[in-house]
């Protein structure tokens, strides 16, 4: 995969306790913008929220992404599709054997991450967090909720303005750790110069409706400057999460040439390999 370097990508991200938390079990983790790698395999961004009902979420968080991101940049030449695919595999299990080291019970994380490579966008999506994308002013949720209130919604059961207030809002269906598979959300869409693509965890979005995002996008395009106003709002209403957010402006992207089928990923536990075939 051959990228020109003509990108201009600009990024801002914050993970914070909140307010009623003691501790801090998301976590964020962001492509290097000065590193080579990213003309070459796009730009990766990922957020995940350990779940507070388990032992040692913010660990499982943590390890979820390094393992995801880590998977991602040794899958040498295989399609954008097929890292996701197998990174989510070897995060999940990653936080797996990590609840089996420890000999704590279960660990569990949501995990939600984006691929950006011209002008498509790769998502890959484990749980309730979420990415949003932001054109034009008009605001789309692109993730499903992994919940049994988004269930409740997807069956047109409890329309989604419930959804927030809903007092199951945070029982998760799927998640990664709990088992030694899991089935993910991993799908592609365009992007466009000038889109804003955000991923927050739950303790921001419970607290915000999608249309004032959009409204907030509005006049502020800086990325740091708007997670932090949309820290400053959660704050605000009280949310009883943690709070975490990346923030991404797509102001100039390149073409990409895509030759990445060609050979084989490398860094998979053999048995997760008949996955990828």
């Amino acid at each position: 995969m051959t990228a020109v370097d003509n990108v201009e990508i600009n990024t801002f991200s914050f993970t914070h306790a909140g307010k009623i938390r003691a501790d801090n079990q998301d976590s964020v983790l962001l492509c290097r913008n000065d590193d080579e790698i990213n003309y070459i395999v796009g730009h990766l961004y990922g957020i995940a929220d350990g779940m507070g009902g388990y032992a040692h979420g913010g660990i499982a968080s943590s390890i979820a992404l390094e393992t995801f991101f880590e998977t991602f940049y040794e899958a040498e030449g295989a399609s954008p599709l097929q890292k996701f695919k197998v990174g989510i595999q070897n995060a999940n299990l990653s936080v797996y054997q990590k609840a089996q080291q420890l000999g704590s019970g279960r660990m569990g994380t949501t995990l939600t991450t984006v691929n950006i490579v011209g002008h498509n966008m790769y998502v890959g999506h484990v749980g309730d967090s979420r990415a949003y994308l932001i054109r034009n002013n008009n605001i789309s949720c692109l993730t499903n909720d992994h919940t049994r209130v988004g269930e409740l919604v997807r069956m047109k059961i409890l329309s989604p303005d419930k959804v927030r207030t809903h007092n199951q809002r945070s029982v998760l269906d799927k998640c990664l750790g709990v088992s030694l598979f899991v089935q993910p959300d991993i799908f592609k869409v365009s992007v466009s110069e000038n889109d804003i693509i955000l991923l927050c965890t739950d303790g921001v979005w419970s607290v915000i409706e999608d249309s004032e995002f959009a409204q907030l996008s509005q006049d502020i395009k800086d990325p740091e400057k708007l997670a932090l106003k949309i820290f400053d709002l959660a704050m605000e209403r009280d949310s009883d999460d943690n709070l975490s957010i990346v923030a991404i402006y797509l102001k100039r992207l390149g073409k990409v040439t895509d030759n990445s089928d060609s050979r084989k990923i490398s860094f998979i536990p053999n048995f997760l390999r008949k996955l990828i075939k």
